[in-house]
């Protein structure tokens, strides 16, 4: 103990500048605070300065609940005891335990300490009789681990509102800290308790390596193993580095991401701190990981994880949070511009977010929306929206933590309902002691503490509503559970989310249309015949390129509707196999850009035909605008690209898991239908406009007949996607996937068997039609036939 406060008086001497953020006030007896107004640090592997970033509006709120209960406090005590009032000395930890163990040694400072750092002179220093008498905080268990190490050197009663280890409730090792949330250890048994009543068989668990994680993560493994007939599929606990923006958090998200999209649980149960779980459920989104998950008090009616968008394609959240009840009066004294009083918290706080004037109602109910989606890009706050953060858990245990205190101090004192007789000093020791005896009910909360420091205190169990996800989730109470008894949650909820009944470990498969299916043989037999086709096909072109049947079918632009061809038919392996983010991604944007290039050289080709043989002046005049080869084949093909570059910046196609029987089922989700639908519209359209001008091209000159294949081409071509839609949307599995690689091989045949093989069996075998003399003769006898003249150019 004595390294270890040396270690710490050594570290508050080279960190005295750069203090974060303080509020003070002085009075006869002082109780200091620590909240993380701050949720992260610069903290990482180098040394240097650290400093605070990611401000938290609702912890700024807890510190004026804190402020705004002691003034209550004050305003019984001045009629109790005249000139007597309650202090506070609040700091922001940033979350962090260097800034906590600094602001714990300043609150340690007597009355005879110079200003600046505590630094102590020896071991009994710590011992003098600090200005501080009790501490409220800190947030989160391991913060508060170390704080509760050095409050004990000097007796400092300590009260949290909402550290939850099962580990601070060790008295050997913490004597002095207490608190107004229940412990982990009634937690975790409601978790168990859950499973059991949902009849999950399978679940997987997600901690932290800090002392709430860590030790609740270990004790739900202990309980649902006692239960017997639950499967662990496995235990991730993340690395404290984890919410930083760094390749090893990436590379470690990237590794539970995977152990969650792999993982056969039925429920996912998350026993970490907000900021991991912000980070984890915004990849969920991203990804589309459906899944249910458990949600820990640290997180369970966390606005910034509920509020995030599209928050409802990560699935279903049920938690667990403490008893909640609103602060008597403290919304009232927000909206009231915080009854005119001030602090240096407060202060900082109006600085960056001054207070809105001459707003309309309408725009201040957006501004507050804006601020529940992103509250740093607010430029001003109405008193209103700020209102609607406070919360009704953590506040209400900064309350209960004040009120204690006030209670303590209430028999020390000796007051009554009119005055009170002691007047004289309260040591820290003496007040501990009070408050480790106070028995108080407290606007209907009963609250006493137990011999670990503990109140008997239920939990309420609350359910995500994604019904309004572009607003966040609605947080809504469904149950309760109190220490030592069963859940209560309507039977009707309990029999909807829950398992079917089974007695055995939940064991299944990733099912997804594997290489050696026979359907995937097959279409990939078909699908490689293609590629060998359109490649002997782009030889025989190339041989024959000056020939007149080339030229007839456009030129160079055979060659690109090969190429375009070929494209298709390599898309079609993406649907076999395990689906991946590039896969999907490939496969039917990468088909509808490359079939709407295929169609527009048959369009350019029919364009040219048409201007070549159509004497109608009318219809010659528009076909001759529109006959511009390099235009049809940049423009039509650009508009499908740029259908296609929103859809996948904005909601791409992307691999999915979901429960089917007993397996999962992979497959590619895509993303956006309205994208998808209107891709396939455009190519509709393209196909039936040249369907439309190869039917009017039948009745022309045409040695080859490159009309009338267009036209059957075509109509295979729509009557093949007409069947698929039905198909498509009606079928569920993996043959999902087989029937779309099947209607790109389908429509990519069709294109090759209507359109090139017979060109290529005239270059083989009708070579004496393949000549200009042969094409002269042909037309000649065609409108001769229509006792039309033909002039010879």
């Amino acid at each position: 103990m004595l390294l270890f406060f040396v270690a710490v008086a050594v570290f508050c001497l080279g960190s005295c500048e750069n203090v974060p953020l303080r509020a003070y006030s002085p009075g006869d007896i002082t109780i200091g605070g620590l909240f993380p107004v701050h949720r992260k640090t610069n903290r990482s592997m180098r040394h240097g300065p650290l400093s605070c970033s990611a401000y938290d509006l609702r912890t700024f709120l807890h510190t004026q609940v804190m402020i705004y209960s002691i003034g209550e406090v004050n305003q019984r005590m001045a009629r109790l005891l005249p000139n007597f009032t309650v202090g506070y000395d609040i700091y922001d930890t940033c979350g962090d335990v260097s800034f906590a163990i600094r602001a714990t040694l300043q609150l340690l400072k007597t009355s005879e300490d110079s200003e600046g750092c505590f630094v102590p002179e020896g071991y009994p220093s710590p011992l003098r009789e600090p200005k501080i008498k009790a501490v409220i905080g800190e947030n989160y268990s391991e913060v508060s681990t170390v704080v509760a190490r050095i409050l004990a050197l000097s007796s400092v009663a300590q009260i949290s509102y909402s550290s939850t280890s099962e580990q601070l409730s060790r008295k050997l090792k913490f004597p002095t800290f207490l608190r107004t949330i229940s412990s982990d250890e009634h937690q975790t048994k409601a978790i168990a308790r859950l499973v059991k009543l949902f009849n999950w068989k399978t679940v997987a668990i997600v901690g932290s390596d800090d002392e709430y994680g860590k030790y609740g993560s270990d004790h739900i493994v202990e309980l649902l193993g006692e239960m017997g007939d639950v499967c662990i599929d496995f235990v991730d606990i993340l690395p404290d580095y984890f919410s930083q923006n760094s390749l090893k958090a990436q590379a470690k998200l990237a590794e539970l991401l995977s152990n969650i999209n792999t993982s056969a649980a039925e429920a996912i149960i998350m026993f970490t701190k907000d900021a991991n779980v912000d980070v984890i459920m915004n990849a969920a989104i991203k990804n589309h990981l459906n899944r249910t998950w458990i949600a820990s008090d640290s997180w369970s009616t966390s606005t910034k994880v509920s509020t995030l968008p599209g928050i409802d394609k990560a699935g279903e959240v049920f938690g667990f949070i403490s008893k909640r009840n609103e602060v008597p009066g403290f919304k009232d004294y927000i909206i009231s511009k915080f009854n005119g009083t001030t602090n240096a918290m407060l202060e900082h706080y109006l600085s960056h977010y001054p207070l809105c004037s001459n707003q309309s109602e309408e725009n201040m109910q957006g501004n507050c929306s804006q601020k529940n989606r992103q509250q740093d890009t607010v430029q001003c706050q109405d008193l209103n929206c700020l209102a609607t953060f406070v919360d009704q858990d953590k506040s209400y245990n900064i309350y209960l933590a004040v009120q204690v205190i006030a209670e303590a101090l209430r028999h020390l004192l000796k007051c009554d309902n009119s005055q009170c007789k002691n007047k004289g000093k309260v040591s820290t020791l003496e007040l501990l002691k009070e408050i480790q005896k106070v028995n108080v009910t407290v606007d209907n909360t009963h609250i006493y503490f137990d011999a670990n420091g503990d109140p008997s205190l239920g939990y309420d169990i609350v359910y995500w509503s994604m019904g309004e996800a572009k607003q966040g989730a609605h947080i809504r109470t469904i149950g309760e559970y109190w220490p030592d008894s069963e859940i209560k949650i309507p039977n009707d909820l309990v029999i909807s989310k829950s398992s079917a009944m089974r007695d055995t470990c939940l064991t299944r498969t990733v099912e997804f249309l594997h290489w050696l299916d026979p359907f995937a043989i097959i279409l990939s037999c078909f699908d490689v015949f293609g590629i060998i086709l359109t490649a002997v096909f782009a030889v025989l072109f190339t041989i024959h390129r000056n020939t007149p049947i080339v030229k007839a079918v456009g030129g160079y632009l055979s060659f690109l509707e090969l190429f375009s061809l070929l494209v298709c038919l390599f898309t079609a392996f993406s649907f076999i196999g395990v689906p991946t983010s590039v896969s999907c991604m490939v496969g039917m944007p990468g088909f509808c850009i490359a079939f709407s290039l295929c169609i527009s050289c048959i369009l350019a080709n029919l364009l040219q035909i048409l201007v070549g043989f159509s004497f109608d002046p009318k219809m010659r005049s528009w076909v001759t605008k529109l006959n511009q080869p390099l235009a049809v084949v940049t423009i039509l093909p650009g508009i499908q690209v740029a259908l296609c570059v929103p859809w996948l910046y904005l909601s791409p196609p992307f691999p999915n898991q979901t429960i089917l029987g007993n397996n999962f089922l992979m497959q590619c989700n895509k993303g956006s239908n309205h994208f998808f639908i209107a891709m396939l519209g455009y190519n509709a359209f393209l196909g039936l406009s040249c369907f439309l001008f190869a039917f009017k091209g039948k009745q022309l000159p045409d040695l080859y007949k490159n009309a009338v294949l267009i036209t059957t081409s075509m109509t295979l071509f729509l009557i093949i996607w007409i069947i698929f839609i039905p198909i498509y949307t009606s079928l569920f599995g993996k043959y999902k996937q087989a029937i779309e690689s099947a209607a790109i091989i389908i429509s990519s045949y069709s294109i090759l068997g209507c359109h090139f093989a017979p060109k290529c069996y005239i270059m083989v075998f009708r070579k004496e039609i393949n000549n200009e003399n042969a094409i002269t003769k042909y037309i000649r006898q065609h409108y001769e036939q229509k006792n039309m003249s033909v002039v010879k150019s």
